[in-house]
């Protein structure tokens, strides 16, 4: 591994790296409890457990020098070990830190690495290392279909992950990379998609960064893995006078102790500076560093800046260019450099520095005009060679003039190239091209577009008040006159006040553009216009959205392609929140025609209206239409880069598929909801996401997952009291009582939906609210609390729709349990409501309720039977908790089948049935990772059942487990 400081080892004449001396490495000094933190990681990750590890501290505290130590562990214990590292100088640049870690190994082994990819993962992988660009030939080539939103960029982390697993196939796979945090963008995104999504071979993660530098990312991956933090403390005195040698006399040792702070790298630069006195303190390690390089003979001194404007790790041809020294000087400069180690040869006849600081000294050691000119230089050389756009953009950028067509170009190009996959790096890009680019009238067209798309990257970074902002020097630019283009300019930007939370700039925006219009009514005033029902109806304010609406006509012969559809696409959820159900059917009926005779290039420009005919059909009940137009306009999100519709529509869908049953699906969608979500740092979009993500775990039994993900969702939320607030509040109330907190978990849903005097939830999630609440009291034997909640369920309930009717029938099934032949007939009768409306689970919960309520009437081969219905109903839906109560009323009713562990059945030792379930894994020998696949939960949940029943068993091993629980049997 190249990078760092050898910090932490005795100094020699020449410091060495591990594996690039013949002396190997040098021993280490001191850091006895860091080195035993790396065996407990390393014997983890080889026992098949996916291990992150972050080594943290100070610059030149010894973290390089440690991962070299890591380095020679994961060697010796058989992994595939790839190390890299990340650069002050490059941060810009995609992925750079794990192209520096893998290309290497892929440009021995990319062929048959490729074999295992399809032929779209291939191309991601080839635009991101250039060992496997020569393997795909068209992996350069702009693709028209290419997915604009930050989605393709889940696509690449998603290829990454899967290069990850295939290279840990079949010896295990340590990653190392140091400096952290100057990782690009692109890295550390990737970073924490992996941290969240672990590889499921024997995997190894291994991070070092300065965490005063590190970003909140970077920060963040340790928490977000589960992972192991170490922290690399300065030398004792002890150590510092060991590190040095006994040929530093004591008395120079102490002072250079003191004068360093217990700093290797500082205490080993200062006992290299002959020079210096040893009470002599330097300003910075920038001086220690600069002092080393003024020791070099000009010719060294020339070529070592030259190599740092050539970038971290260099080919000699391009030293050479940029200093305008001949290839054969340079080369002799170059070894002169290695021998005092300020460089050290890397792979395939390239150098790098010995450390990023070297770098970073040599390059602002160099004249700043001198240095202009060497970007310059390198820029006309990669531009000569042919050299993509992304390599020579880094130079361009440094070293060209205002107004330079070629360079403008360039940086356009090279933002378009990188638009998708790294949208940050994009948007550097395009600020830089605009900065250059005139402010005259004859470039006006060309900067707004420049600006239109820079709005579109920064908004998908993240960078939701830069977008703003940019939409607002859009509208300051655009001439009052050009009505129709400083529309589409104020929704952007009314898109961005949104997704800040500034719902009322928003609002005021749209009205002071609306105000500017000489007619109200004008085509230009529509999508305004819409966009006020949008804030209309996200603040609950359904009146107010359908009044607007109401002075909207339905057509007009001036209207762009596609206008006709949005509107009409708006108007169902006004009338379904309304209580108009006829209306809202009537109006979804209409859109729907529309939309399925509009194509997708004029639907493309109208998708968040479509984005609310979506909702509404799954709020109506129409789960195969909802279904049908919510992949359509995904797939059209996709393609043409409306990131935040993209996150709304996937979360909608996975609502879809909750209220079908088709519980996996719903769960693979609403992750990647949540994951695009956290992409965009939008807090509403991720509220959205983490609501339908907690409804989703709670069906499916993860209980403690569900109640994480409601509670992010509350935080997130903060009291905004728009929809997604008091939707994510019944969310959370959803998951308490799924958990067993009935009572805090009924007072979250009462309040979640204002005590039912003034509701600002859907009609659809009152209704499954009053159910579930009418079952919760029912179980605890508190009929008339049932009865009442029955009763409101058919207040909720008109008019009638077969899938409301199901719920009311179920609801008042609960309230006449102490009745079982009335309850029967009731829940027989919502069984085939629910099923004819497509509810899944809720079809089987109702044959549940029918079941138990004939076993107790006496009628034991109809019970048996529509348990049986509702087992298989709860299997197909992926439901495991239903389908465990399911099994043990079967049980209960004689019939012979195996059932989980369940809270009605007494578990040993005091454990819970789901840390009893976890404690029989463990005896069968199953690793931490394979009981959380096995039982749908997360590593770090398994970790925390394992540890309750340690407490309760009283042991601290696996093997105890085992041996206590064979004990008792």
């Amino acid at each position: 591994m190249t990078g760092g400081t050898d910090v932490g080892s005795r100094t020699t004449s020449v410091r060495t790296e591990a594996g690039s001396a013949p002396g190997g490495v040098n021993p280490l000094v001191g850091r006895e409890e860091v080195l035993r933190s790396f065996d407990r990681v390393v014997a983890a990750a080889c026992a098949g457990e996916f291990q992150f590890l972050a080594v943290v501290g100070e610059p030149g505290i010894g973290k390089t020098r440690l991962l070299a130590e890591l380095v020679r562990r994961t060697g010796q214990r058989g992994l595939t070990t790839l190390n890299g590292r990340a650069a002050e100088l490059e941060q810009i640049m995609p992925f750079s830190a794990l192209v520096d870690a893998v290309d290497d190994h892929l440009e021995a082994h990319g062929a048959e690495v490729l074999e295992r990819f399809g032929g779209a993962q291939r191309r991601r992988l080839a635009t991101i290392f250039p060992a496997l660009a020569a393997a795909v030939p068209d992996a350069g080539d702009p693709d028209e279909h290419a997915d604009r939103t930050g989605i393709d960029r889940l696509r690449s982390y998603r290829a990454l992950r899967q290069l990850v697993d295939e290279l840990a196939a079949p010896n295990g796979l340590a990653l190392i990379l140091d400096d952290v945090h100057w990782a690009d963008p692109s890295s550390a995104e990737f970073l924490d998609h992996l941290v969240r999504h672990p590889p499921r071979g024997r995997v190894l993660v291994a991070v070092a960064y300065r965490p005063m530098q590190a970003p909140h990312r970077v920060l963040g991956l340790v928490g977000a893995a589960g992972g192991r933090q170490v922290t690399v403390d300065p030398l004792t005195p002890e150590e510092g006078a060991e590190l040095l040698g006994p040929e530093v006399a004591r008395a120079r040792g102490r002072a250079l102790y003191e004068a360093s702070g217990g700093n290797p790298f500082y205490l080993e630069a200062l006992a290299r500076m002959n020079r210096l006195a040893g009470t002599e303190l330097p300003a910075s390690v920038r001086a220690v560093l600069r002092v080393e390089l003024g020791d070099l003979p000009p010719g060294s001194l020339r070529l070592a800046q030259a190599a740092a404007v050539a970038g971290d790790e260099f080919d000699p041809a391009l030293v050479a260019v940029a200093a305008e020294v001949p290839e054969t000087a340079t080369l002799n400069a170059l070894d002169d450099l290695v021998a005092r180690d300020i460089l050290r040869p890397a792979s395939s006849g390239r150098f790098r520095f010995r450390h990023p600081l070297v770098r970073q000294a040599a390059y602002e050691y160099a004249e700043a005009g001198w240095r202009v000119g060497a970007h310059a230089r390198l820029a006309d050389h990669l531009a000569k060679v042919g050299a993509p756009a992304t390599v020579q953009a880094h130079h361009v950028e440094r070293s060209c003039s205002f107004a330079d067509r070629r360079a403008i170009s360039t940086l356009v190009t090279a933002a378009k190239t990188v638009a998708t996959r790294a949208p940050e790096t994009c948007a550097h890009w395009l600020r830089k091209a605009l900065e250059l680019m005139p402010d005259e009238p004859e470039t006006l067209d060309e900067r707004l577009t420049l600006l239109m798309d820079l709005s579109r990257s920064q908004g998908v970074s993240g960078q939701l008040a830069e977008s703003r902002n940019t939409a607002r020097e859009l509208l300051r630019l655009l001439p009052a006159g050009q009505y129709a283009r400083r529309a589409r300019a104020a929704r952007i930007c009314a898109l961005m006040e949104r997704q800040l939370d500034r719902p009322h700039e928003a609002r005021a925006l749209l009205l002071d553009e609306l105000n500017r219009m000489p007619s109200p009514r004008a085509a230009a005033a529509i999508p305004l216009r819409m966009r006020l029902v949008a804030e209309s109806l996200m603040r609950v304010d359904y009146r107010a959205a359908q009044a607007v609406l109401d002075l909207m006509p339905d057509s007009d012969d001036g209207w762009e392609p596609g206008l006709e559809t949005a509107v009409a696409a708006l108007r169902p959820m006004p009338a379904y929140a309304g209580g108009r159900m006829a209306d809202a059917q009537r109006t979804a009926d209409a859109a729907e025609r529309l939309v399925d005779a509009t194509p997708d290039d004029h639907l493309a420009e109208w998708l968040d209206a479509v984005a609310w005919l979506c909702w509404a059909e799954t709020c109506l009940g129409r789960y195969s239409a909802a279904l049908r137009y919510f992949e359509r306009a995904i797939a059209v999100a996709r393609t043409t880069g409306q990131a935040y519709v993209l996150t709304n529509l996937l979360a909608g869908k996975a609502r879809t598929l909750v209220a079908l049953g088709r519980l996996p699906q719903a769960l693979e969608t609403v992750e990647e909801s949540v994951d695009c979500a956290r992409l965009l740092n939008s807090a509403q979009q991720l509220v959205f996401a983490l609501t339908q993500l907690c409804l989703t775990q709670a069906w499916t039994g993860d209980h403690e997952a569900a109640l994480r993900a409601g509670q992010e969702a509350v935080r997130a939320a903060a009291g905004s009291q728009e929809v997604w607030d008091h939707m994510a509040r019944n969310a959370h109330g959803v998951a308490m009582v799924a958990a067993g907190q009935l009572d805090d978990g009924i007072r979250v849903l009462v309040d979640s939906c204002a005590s039912f005097d003034d509701p600002r939830v859907d009609r659809a999630t009152l209704l499954a609210t009053c159910e579930l609440l009418a079952q919760v009291e029912a179980g605890r034997g508190r009929q008339v609390e049932a009865a009442r909640w029955a009763a409101l369920a058919a207040e909720v309930e008109s008019p009638k729709l077969p899938v409301f009717a199901g719920l009311v029938d179920l609801a008042r099934a609960h309230a006449l349990a102490e009745d079982p032949v009335a309850a029967a007939a009731l829940a027989e009768r919502a069984a085939e409501n629910l099923l004819a409306g497509q509810r899944g689970v809720d079809h089987g919960r109702a044959l549940l309720v029918a079941g138990i309520a004939n076993g107790a009437a006496g009628r034991a081969a109809t019970a048996r039977e529509q348990l049986q219905q509702a087992t298989e109903q709860f299997r197909d839906c992926g439901a495991r908790t239903l389908e465990a109560q399911t099994l043990q009323e079967r049980r209960r009713l004689g019939d012979r089948v195996s059932t989980p562990p369940s809270a009605d059945r007494d578990t040993p030792f005091g454990l819970s049935p789901r840390e009893l379930e976890v404690a029989t894994l463990v005896v069968q020998g199953l690793s931490n990772r394979t009981i959380a696949g096995q039982l749908f939960l997360s590593v770090r949940t398994v970790e925390t059942h394992l540890s309750r029943v340690f407490t309760k068993l009283g042991v601290g091993s696996r093997a105890a487990v085992a041996a206590k629980l064979a004990g008792r049997a």
